[in-house]
């Protein structure tokens, strides 16, 4: 069976080498960043295809993989792989939810805690040699913390999970909303709260997204949303850009309305250098956090990705349906 890996060779061998690739299964590496054309002929006979969550999977290249079986991603994300014309044609789409839950949360609450803290400008102001104006300032508006501060959660899958439990020791008051509402006794063993969207966004300090992007959840943050927020909030994103109206947030962050944000995840991506809230951030450099899409790249992360990656594949090889399937077949 042949493997066609749009990812580098060497992270397969750093985070897989304690995985032993089944008997009779031929990995293919080409460069993720290299044209259809030069995938295809490497691996258009592949039966399988391994793809990060940044890269596009259209109709038009899985139309001419004529003996594909399965599309893995690495990661969490598949907004950019073509659901439905692989069910279509029969094929699985799978992700690895949950891999990279811890990494993601770790990231997720050092955000709010920069946020809060105003971290970005302490950093500039000991640099320019203000450190004592800087505690001064400080002493007149205090800035707030964790413990004191009421968090929402948009979205309640493995990540906002893995986050509300590391948020526990801090004694804040958590809340969540997503599409579904969780059972009583998940609600207690998190020790969260469900609200409607618009009521999180009236009383959180901080607002973290952690939901997928869908048709649904496109633009879910627009303008209504952020006329609700509770003025002086704030707001982080590790989940995916396509979530947020870009404009409606820099209008939160301009008129005030919003205290910062700080964002791991653009649309699109990768972003550049003339993306709005690039620009925003020049505007406003002590209240954005800009990180470079990284909370999933951490080495616990990759391991586990690598293990399920694997799994899945040994499922397929044994006439098994994989895990984690994504596109409802």
């Amino acid at each position: 069976m042949k493997v066609l890996v749009l990812s580098p060779k060497a992270r397969y061998e750093t985070y897989g080498a304690g995985t032993a690739l089944p008997a009779g299964v031929e990995l293919v590496f080409c460069d993720r960043s290299g044209t259809e054309e030069e995938w295809l002929a490497a691996g258009a006979d592949a039966e399988v295809l391994f793809v990060t969550p940044i890269t596009w999977i259209k109709e038009a290249f899985i139309a001419r993989m004529p003996r594909l079986k399965m599309i893995h991603c690495e990661g969490v994300g598949v907004d950019r792989i073509d659901l439905a014309a692989a069910r279509r044609r029969g094929i699985y789409v799978c992700n690895n939810a949950g891999c990279n839950a811890p990494a993601v949360a770790e990231l997720s609450i050092m955000l709010m805690t920069m946020l809060l803290r105003r971290i970005l400008w302490g950093d500039r102001m000991v640099r320019s040699g203000r450190q004592n104006e800087a505690v001064r300032a400080m002493e007149a508006d205090t800035p707030g913390d964790l413990s004191s501060s009421v968090v929402g959660l948009v979205g309640f899958g493995a990540i906002a999970q893995a986050t509300a439990e590391r948020l526990r020791p801090y004694g804040c008051k958590v809340y969540y909303y997503s599409r579904h509402r969780k059972d009583p006794e998940t609600e207690r063993h998190f020790a969260v709260e469900y609200l409607p969207l618009e009521t999180l966004a009236e009383r959180c300090d901080v607002i973290s997204l952690h939901l997928p992007a869908t048709a649904e959840s496109r633009h879910l943050l627009g303008p209504e949303f952020f006329s609700r927020v509770k003025p002086g909030a704030y707001l982080v994103n590790t989940a995916r850009g396509a979530v947020i109206d870009d404009e409606a947030l820099c209008g939160a962050i301009r008129s005030g309305r919003l205290a910062g944000a700080a964002l791991d995840a653009y649309d699109p991506e990768p972003v550049a250098g003339d993306h709005p809230l690039v620009l925003l951030a020049r505007e406003f450099p002590d209240r954005l956090v800009l990180s470079p899409h990284q909370g999933g790249v951490a080495r616990s992360a990759f391991r586990r990705a690598h293990e399920m990656l694997f799994e899945d594949l040994e499922k397929l090889l044994a006439g098994q349906r994989p895990g984690h399937i994504v596109n409802g077949l």
